[in-house]
């Protein structure tokens, strides 16, 4: 069984459970009143057994499962407008998802499973939601009445073999009993109630019975009452006597098919025992004309390898080598870029001419250092020229002055 909030794990399909949870929520719905409510109210019509589990028409079942859940949380207090049919989907699943959490309701599935108006989500969520609904509401159950029946009594055997002549008799005397009160016809019963029962004792009786009735009477008599003696039995699936019933028809048909997929079996053996026994003496004629040949082979097999052997051997001596004239071809063309280098350079007149304007430059500057050095000398002797001067003027400075304090 299902969990009574209609969200749990169930033991089965979940297409099973599906089925088994929207009748739940048809149980939950009506006692909600939702027939007159929201059925008359709003104008829907009842929901099937399966409206929720099966897919009919994805906009009309969305459009109700919408409505269905805007009267519900209207159930539980919660102010929630009426959907209308050209709504945006997204935003009204949105809504009505975020007025489930703040239910309490846990929503561990994408919203867009709920587009479709069907599915175990879509019968999830509306379960809980009744459940809330009905907590709201302070429902409650009651405890079961249970209403005294008379066991009416029943006239049906089950089976052939457990009814007894014993009972066959009383029915049948019973029968021919109230119909010879309405016919006002006597049959004489007690002497056939006594000779059953002591046939069934193994008793005999002390003398010979005799009938005064006559036969075509009582053949017609057991014409008409013949139809009110059939047996009804009722047909129980879980009665092991259809199922014996069921193995002994599946044996029979199993019986007749296997005769003739034997015999179609045995000659499609024979043919194919037939045909490997040709392949199998093709196969050794091909073989004994073609051993030869296949010697051969094998023997052009064995040289092949020897020079592939051979190969490899010499193909690792000449890759050796290859290697040695690759860098022995390096080395020889970077010795020619030298020889071209110094050949350039012997030929080229440039170095020559560059040499001259250095030399040139150099000259300059010589005579520049020339004309600076003798700057500089003149200036240092005029200097020279100067303190020489300056000391011979302090000189007579002095002698003047002893001369004139003398």
């Amino acid at each position: 069984m299902a969990d009574e909030d209609g969200g749990g794990e169930v033991v089965g399909s979940s297409f099973m459970n599906t089925f088994i949870l929207m009748e739940e929520l048809l149980d939950k719905l009506k006692l909600l009143g939702y027939e007159k409510e929201f059925c008359r109210g709003w104008g829907f019509k009842a929901f099937s057994r399966h409206y929720f589990a099966v897919p009919t028409n994805p906009g009309e079942q969305f459009f109700a499962f919408t409505n269905i859940v805007a009267w519900l949380l209207n159930q539980c207090s919660k102010s929630f407008d009426r959907p209308q049919e050209y709504d945006d989907p997204n935003a009204t699943i949105s809504e009505i998802l975020d007025q489930s959490r703040s239910l309490g309701i846990t929503v561990d599935f994408p919203p867009a499973k709920l587009k479709s108006g069907h599915g175990e989500q879509v019968i999830y969520l509306v379960n809980k939601l009744c459940c809330e609904a009905l907590k709201s509401q302070m429902f409650s159950w009651k405890r079961p009445e249970y209403m005294e029946e008379e066991e009416a009594e029943e006239n049906i055997v089950e089976d052939d073999a457990e009814l007894t002549m014993d009972k066959l008799n009383d029915e049948l005397a019973e029968e021919i009993e109230e119909e010879a009160d309405e016919e006002e016809a006597y049959l004489d019963l007690s002497g056939m109630k006594q000779q059953n029962f002591a046939n069934d004792f193994g008793t005999k009786p002390e003398s010979m019975l005799e009938s005064n009735v006559d036969a075509n009477e009582w053949k017609l008599e057991i014409e008409r009452v013949l139809p009110l003696l059939k047996v009804h039995i009722r047909a129980d699936n879980k009665d092991w006597r259809n199922h014996y019933e069921q193995m002994q028809q599946y044996s029979t048909g199993i019986s007749q098919t296997l005769q003739e997929t034997q015999t179609q079996l045995d000659k499609l053996h024979q043919e194919i025992s037939k045909t490997l026994e040709k392949v199998a003496s093709r196969e050794k004629y091909i073989n004994n004309q073609l051993e030869g040949k296949i010697q051969d082979f094998r023997s052009k097999q064995d040289n092949l390898a020897v020079l592939k052997e051979k190969y490899n051997q010499s193909s690792g001596g000449v890759t050796e080598l290859t290697q040695q004239l690759s860098q022995i071809t390096d080395e020889l063309e970077q010795v020619k870029i030298q020889m071209d280098e110094r050949g350039t350079n012997m030929t080229d007149a440039g170095p020559l001419v560059r040499i001259k304007q250095a030399l040139s430059k150099l000259k300059q500057e010589c005579i520049e250092m020339d004309l600076e050095v003798g700057v500089l000398e003149h200036a240092l002797l005029q200097g020279k020229v100067r303190e020489k001067l300056g000391l011979e003027d302090k000189v007579n400075r002095i002698k003047s002055a002893k001369t004139s304090e003398l």
